[in-house]
């Protein structure tokens, strides 16, 4: 479908779709306040987040590619069916597909976008079951809240775990988060094919080095500081877990300009055939 016919399905004031880097197709939300997001279709991934007049809180990294050979390296990408390494491709095949615009609403200055995803032979090549993926989007003046609904359209049951892998603009150095301290933790640091079960003990999580550790269990609200000048609320609903994540070294070029502070669910979901699961982020600026 070309742009043109895609765009004149949009008459949403404030929900623009337009071409990104690589020509990819990018919708663009603003509200009257004068926040401002982009949102990739491929890969269905939330680029950037901007509030009045200020400075981009997400990060999408130097090395990002939009050729669709590769996931969008920043953002918040999806990791779907799959969390990290497993039978399938690193994190899943969510973010390495194209996901059509579903609906677009503006609701007093305020804009949604719901994005949709269903399987095709790319998918089910790796994971051969039929479902529908949700994700709407949200944009505020001072928040940007997403919506994943999972629906099993198949005739028979599956599993599977996802994550948002959300990458924040920050000072590395001074970044820290708030609001995990008492969760049990799997340290993927020094080796990630077994980590090291431990527990938080601190009320401040700092990013000094290498970090790669998952929070089980993880309380619902969590408060970045981006060490730039913002504090973040990171709200969720049925997000079991977090991950806190930084590179250090091994992405020498980039590492000391953003965080992950990633909502996830570890353990597995299991639904039968037409049920549906749902998990939600809320991101406040203060």
């Amino acid at each position: 479908m070309t742009f043109a016919s895609l765009s004149s399905e949009i008459a949403t004031p404030g929900v623009k779709l337009t071409e990104g880097e690589g020509k990819l197709p990018k919708v663009v939300l603003t509200s009257t306040h004068g926040s401002e997001a982009e949102i990739y279709l491929f890969g269905g991934c939330v680029t950037s987040w901007k509030v009045s007049k200020g400075k981009d809180l997400l990060f999408v990294r130097p090395d990002a590619i939009f050729n669709k050979k590769k996931p969008i390296s920043g953002g918040i990408p999806h990791c779907f069916p799959q969390f990290g390494p497993g039978p399938l491709q690193q994190h899943g095949f969510a973010r390495n597909m194209d996901w059509s615009i579903s609906q677009s609403e503006n609701v007093e200055g305020d804009t949604v976008v719901t994005l949709e995803l269903k399987d095709e032979p790319f998918s089910r090549s790796m994971w051969d079951y039929s479902f529908q993926a949700l994700h709407k989007v949200s944009l505020k003046a001072k928040s940007l809240s997403t919506e994943l609904i999972i629906t099993n359209t198949d005739k028979k049951p599956f599993s599977f775990n996802a994550a948002l892998h959300t990458y924040f603009h920050a000072s590395s150095a001074s970044a820290s988060v708030r609001g995990l301290k008492g969760c049990k933790t799997l340290n993927k640091d020094p080796d990630p094919k077994n980590p090291i079960e431990g527990r938080e003990e601190r009320d401040v999580v700092n990013f000094p080095e290498f970090v790669d550790c998952i929070y089980l269990d993880a309380p619902d609200e969590v408060h970045l500081d981006n060490g730039l000048g913002d504090t973040i609320t990171i709200k969720n609903t049925n997000w079991s877990d977090a991950v806190l994540w930084n590179p250090h070294l091994q992405m020498e070029a980039c590492y000391k300009d953003f965080v992950c502070v990633e909502n996830a669910k570890i353990g597995s979901v299991q639904l039968e055939p037409e049920q549906s699961w749902t998990a939600t982020q809320q991101l406040f600026v203060n």
